[in-house]
Parts: structure tokens; C-alpha cells; sequence
């Protein structure tokens, strides 16, 4: 009989990283900040275990018991995810403000404002899809112990995002009245949707820039640096949006007073809003990965140059990102300004008032994905998938109980949500109606919410896991055939749906689409991946990890830009070295 008090010692062993840094006579400080976790036996006992039995050491079948446990599983979730969530939320209240002063001035120039917006967005949108995978390749050298791999991926996406501008979005602006007229808007609309558009393409550089560093900061298990720099920026946004939306004349209907001095250049005052909140994002997280603390551990200022190789690494990951970002924004803007925009302009009000609070339910979706790329990245390149499908587990939880909340107030408030859209001074009849319009296209849109999370979360574990090519051209396909190909059938064939038949068709896609992602990342294709190449797994499934590295417990940015100044850099040895890091 097995004795009760036989038990299995799991020591924790070094990885080959470990080693070879040892080995040298050198220090990743990165990997020193996490050293520390893992240096600790773990004892487990069973009355099921002869003393004859081998040890446990495959790490991928026997998880610690400190990583194997929910809570904690949800502690190291919800430690990414929080920060990333309140950034995603703050550029969609940030958004939906905005939308608010904008919709003061009228119909015309709300819609208008969505469609120059959204056309402005589609070149930027694949930029974005390649800039996300950042955050895959920082968290996978992450969790590899190879700190010092990980400024390259951040310089990469700043002189990606610099390219992109000189070479895709200005020419683009150029196009834009062309594409308006093609789509039958009227002159007036026009007009106002391309001076928008023309200031946000002419800011897309700081745009980029910012999407780049937060991606790395995501990768690199610091979403805080992200959270301030979103909130901060947000705030100059919105107070920027007032002074140059309304100037001296102010807003009199909330009891604002005006700027005097100030003239009031109405929507392209929005714009410049925009375009100063973005560089105040942007100027944030560049400081503090160049700061001494980050220099020290990454060698942030040596990187500088445009490296070819980490660009072309992006872009061999990131293309398919970026077909799946571009086509979808490519098709939800044709859904957005010519399928609904066929129906008038008091369709396209209702759908962009619809739109505005789809935003609300799924940005902070898009912020649990991200931490979910980051999370996955991360323990691959720890040699740990099985930590990463409880992590994804989680998450999707998570995503899946906020969004369907959010479609039960869509149904029971859909109403009184869609007239919030509307200023007092718009004609009773043109009002009705755009709330009638509202509440019918809320209540399909209530209807995918909980799939429109089931999708979202297995992308951004799909994507952390560097399998992005097939979700890419899925959701190409897809998109094309269903939101747009459906779309235009329902219009052209069955008008007397009106602007409903699109969100039948949105309907559709959004759910097959949850449901294509869960089953690609359910069967597991993609534990055959590995993008670092040269990461020794079959020596690391024999040195399980202790608890995993953890997120930041609370460290301000301010405190690294100002305390880095006075103590300098912290590398081995110094107050990040034990494994209780602030960084």
C-alpha cells in the first residue's frame, strides 16, 4: 500500500535561459526581476503515490498548485486585464463625449463625424493589426527570461507606424472625396466629412506611435503605463474637444460657459481635439520606455535604429492581423456609410447613435483580449500552454458576463438610449424617427453581444499564441460574404426591411464568427507554434515554473519618471531584483 505521507518533490530547476545568463557571468535585468519565483520546491503529497514513484516533472500535464487554483488564475488575469480594461473604456467614453458635444451641433455633422471618422480609420486599422503582435513577441521574450529581445519590437512599431503615415495615409487622404461621392452622400455632408477626416489622417503618425508603445507595455506585463497615459490623454481630449468645438460661444444647454478668444470651428474642432489627446498618448509611454529604469533593462535608447529584422518579423506575424483589422473595418464601413447610408441621413444618425453604444459594451471586451494576448504570449513562451487555456478560460468568463449585461439594458432602455443622441432643437417628427430607427437596429445588436465576446477573447488568445493567419483570412471571408454580401442582398431584395436588413446580416456574421474562433483555438492547432525558434521547450517541460511573474502591484508612472531620475537605473541587485518588481 502507498504510504499517506509519500510525496512527490517537484524542484524547481534552472531553464536553459537561466543557465546560460549564469553561465556568462551576465544579467538580463528583466529576467532577474522574475528570477526569484522561481527558485522555490514544490511539495505534493498523495496517499495514492508509492514511494517507488517517480517524481512529477512534466510541466505541461501537472500544473504547481499555486498556478493550477482559479483565484489565482483570476488574480493574474484580472492584474492585466483591469488596466487595459479602464484604457479601453476611456477611449470609448472619451468617444461617446465627444459624440455628445458633436450631436449638439446637429444631425449632419453627428453623421458626419462617424463617416469621416471611420473612413480616416480604415488605412490606420491595418497598421493597428500588425502593431498588436508587438505585444505577442514582447510577452513571449517576456516569458522566456529575454527582457533585453523585447526594445526592438517597441522601436519596430514606432518606425512602422512613421512609414505608414508617409507612404499609406497620406496618399489615402487624397482619395476621400472621391470615395464620398462614389457613396452618394449629399454635398453638404460631404464637405464636412472630409476636412474631418483630412485632420485625423494628417495626426494617424501619433496615432500609430501610441498604439505601438501600448502594445509593448501590454507585451512587456505593464498595462498601467498604458492606463495613465489613456486617462490623461482623454481628459486633454475632451477638454480640448469643448475649447475648440465651441469656443467663445460655449455650450449653454449644459450650463458651459465659452472660451473667450477662442472661435468656434465646430466638427473640426472635434478633430483637433482628437489629434492633441493622441500625442499626449503617445509622449506618455515613449518617456518611460526611454527612461533610465527601462534603458537600463531593455536598452530602450540603444535600439533606436530601424531594425529590418524585428520590422520584418512584424509584418511576417502581423499581416494576417492586419487583413483581419482592414477588412472588417473595410466591410463595417461599407455596412456603416453605404449600406445604412442608402436609408438617409436619419438612418445613418440611429446607426451611429447604435454604433456609440456597441462601443461601450465591446471595448472593454477588446481590453480583456488584449490582456488575454499578452497572458498567452506570455506562458508559451514559458513553455506552459496548459496556464495559458486556463487564462483564456477566465477571461472569456469575464468578457462574456459584461457584454450579455449590456444586451439586456440594450433591449429594456433601447429607447430612452437612442434619444440622448438628439438636441432639443431638432424637429420633433426628424427626432421620432430617428428613435424609432435606433431601437429597432439596438435590439439585433442586442442579440450577438454574447458571441461578439466569445469571439473577441479567442482572437486575442489565438493571436497571442502567433496563430493569426487563418482567423485573418476567416474573418476576411467571412465579412465579405456575410456583412456585406447578405447585407446587400437583404437591401436590394428585401427593402421593406429598410435599415434593419444590414443588422440581420451583422447579426449573422458576429455570431458564426464566435463560434469559428472558439473551435479554431478549442482543437489546439496552435500548440504547434513556436515563434522564437531557438526556445529549448522540451528542456523547459522539465523545470516547472513557480508562480507565475507577477503584473504590476501598483507602481505609478509617475514614480518611474520621477524616482528614475533621482535613483537612476535599477539593474541586478537593486530593489526589482528579488522578484517582488514594480515594474
Amino acid at each position: 500500500m502507498p504510504s499517506p505521507r509519500s510525496c512527490a518533490v517537484i524542484w524547481t530547476k534552472r531553464s536553459p535561459s537561466e543557465s546560460s545568463i549564469a553561465n556568462s557571468g551576465r544579467s538580463d535585468p528583466s529576467f532577474d526581476r522574475f528570477r526569484s519565483t522561481r527558485r522555490h520546491p514544490l511539495v505534493l503529497c498523495s496517499a495514492f503515490m508509492s514511494e517507488a514513484d517517480p517524481p512529477i516533472t512534466d510541466r505541461d500535464s501537472v500544473p504547481t498548485f499555486e498556478e493550477g487554483r482559479w483565484s489565482v488564475g483570476f488574480g493574474e488575469v484580472w492584474r492585466q486585464a483591469w488596466p487595459t480594461v479602464v484604457s479601453m473604456t476611456s477611449y470609448t467614453v472619451m468617444g461617446f463625449i465627444d459624440a455628445l458635444m458633436v450631436a449638439r451641433l446637429g444631425p449632419t455633422e453627428f453623421a458626419a463625424q462617424g463617416n469621416g471618422g471611420l473612413w480616416s480609420f480604415l488605412p490606420i486599422s491595418l497598421i493597428f493589426g500588425v502593431l498588436t503582435v508587438v505585444n505577442t513577441f514582447v510577452s513571449q521574450n517576456v516569458g522566456a527570461g529575454r527582457g533585453v529581445q523585447t526594445a526592438r519590437y517597441g522601436w519596430a512599431g514606432l518606425w512602422l507606424g512613421v512609414f505608414a503615415w508617409l507612404f499609406l495615409l497620406l496618399p489615402w487622404a487624397v482619395l476621400l472625396p472621391t470615395l464620398f461621392r462614389l457613396a452618394g452622400h449629399e454635398p453638404a455632408l460631404i464637405d464636412m466629412e472630409v476636412e474631418y477626416a483630412w485632420i485625423l489622417l494628417a495626426g494617424g503618425v501619433v496615432l500609430l506611435g501610441g498604439k505601438g508603445m501600448s502594445h509593448w507595455f501590454f507585451g512587456y506585463q505593464r498595462p498601467r503605463v498604458i492606463t495613465v497615459a489613456a486617462l490623461t490623454a482623454n481628459v486633454v481630449n475632451i477638454v480640448a474637444n469643448y475649447i475648440f468645438i465651441f469656443g467663445e460661444e460655449g455650450l449653454p444647454a449644459w450650463g458651459l460657459p465659452g472660451v473667450p478668444g477662442v472661435p468656434a470651428m465646430g466638427l473640426p474642432g472635434a478633430a483637433i481635439g482628437t489629434v492633441i489627446g493622441t500625442t499626449v498618448e503617445l509622449l506618455i509611454p515613449l518617456a518611460v520606455f526611454l527612461g533610465p529604469r527601462l534603458a537600463a533593462e531593455t536598452g530602450s535608447r540603444r535600439a533606436w535604429k530601424p531594425d529590418l529584422d524585428a520590422i520584418r518579423d512584424l509584418l511576417r506575424i502581423g499581416w494576417p492581423a492586419a487583413v483581419q483589422f482592414g477588412n472588417e473595418m473595410a466591410c463595417w464601413t461599407i455596412f456603416t456609410t453605404v449600406l445604412i447610408g442608402s436609408f438617409g441621413t436619419d438612418h445613418m444618425s440611429a446607426g451611429w447613435a447604435v454604433v456609440r453604444y456597441m462601443h461601450l459594451s465591446f471595448m472593454p471586451a477588446v481590453g480583456f483580449s488584449v490582456a488575454t494576448t499578452s497572458l498567452v504570449g506570455k506562458w508559451i513562451g514559458a513553455g506552459r500552454p496548459d496556464i495559458a487555456v486556463s487564462r483564456v478560460r477566465i477571461a472569456l468568463t469575464l468578457a462574456v458576463g459584461y457584454m450579455t449585461v449590456c444586451a439586456i439594458v440594450f433591449l429594456s432602455a433601447r429607447s430612452s438610449l437612442v434619444s440622448v443622441f438628439i438636441d432639443d432643437t431638432v424637429d420633433p417628427r426628424t427626432a421620432a424617427n430617428i428613435i424609432a430607427i435606433g431601437s429597432g437596429m439596438l435590439v439585433w445588436a442586442a442579440l450577438f453581444q454574447t458571441m461578439d465576446a466569445v469571439g473577441i477573447v479567442y482572437t486575442g488568445a489565438l493571436r497571442g499564441a502567433g496563430d493569426t493567419v487563418w482567423p485573418g483570412i476567416t474573418t476576411a471571408v467571412l465579412s465579405w460574404t456575410l456583412l456585406v454580401g447578405l447585407g446587400w442582398f437583404l437591401v436590394v431584395r428585401f427593402p421593406g426591411l429598410s435599415s434593419e436588413g444590414p443588422w440581420i446580416a451583422a447579426t449573422a456574421y458576429i455570431v458564426l464568427f464566435g463560434v469559428v474562433m472558439a473551435v479554431r483555438f478549442e482543437r489546439g492547432g496552435w500548440r504547434k507554434i513556436d515563434l522564437l525558434g531557438d526556445i529549448q521547450h522540451e528542456a523547459a517541460r522539465h523545470a516547472p515554473l513557480g508562480p507565475a511573474p507577477p503584473a504590476p502591484d501598483g507602481s505609478a508612472v509617475v514614480r518611474d519618471m520621477v524616482e528614475d531620475q533621482i535613483q537612476g537605473p535599477v539593474g541586478p541587485g537593486g530593489p526589482d531584483s528579488g522578484g517582488s518588481s514594480t515594474a
